[in-house]
């Protein structure tokens, strides 16, 4: 499986901004693709989740803001990022999961076991 994030970049305090995750090599069907942020000398963090199925998790400091979608078609995940905050500057990155576990156990527990580089988000103030 290989993922390739992009769409990052600077935007102000109250924009918006939308990430895309391309996915390519999946080989079931069953499986998950996951939106993760880590910011400087912070801890990685699950930002939102999707199955399969069309199930969608999210992390707690970014419920009601961010939304997750697939587009099939294109196989690409896109990570819809709006009333963005300083706080959400982070490198964002993708990950997938197809073989280890449920994509629903993956989603809820954030352990997903393919990434793909980042890309920066950076809100100004």
């Amino acid at each position: 499986v290989q993922l390739q994030a992009s769409g990052g970049g600077l935007v102000q305090t109250g924009g918006s901004l939308r990430l895309s995750c391309a996915v390519s090599g999946l080989t079931h069907f069953d499986y998950a693709i996951a939106w993760f942020r880590q910011a400087p000398g912070k801890e990685r963090e699950g930002v939102s989740c999707i199955t399969h199925d069309g199930a969608t998790y999210y992390g707690d400091s970014v419920q009601g803001r961010f939304s997750i979608s697939s587009d099939d078609a294109k196989n690409t995940v896109y990570l819809q990022m709006n009333s963005l905050k300083p706080e959400d500057t982070a490198v964002y990155y993708c990950a997938a999961e197809e073989e280890d576990r449920p994509p629903a156990v993956a989603c809820r527990e954030w352990n997903l076991g393919v990434w793909g580089q980042g890309t920066q988000v950076t809100v100004s103030s």
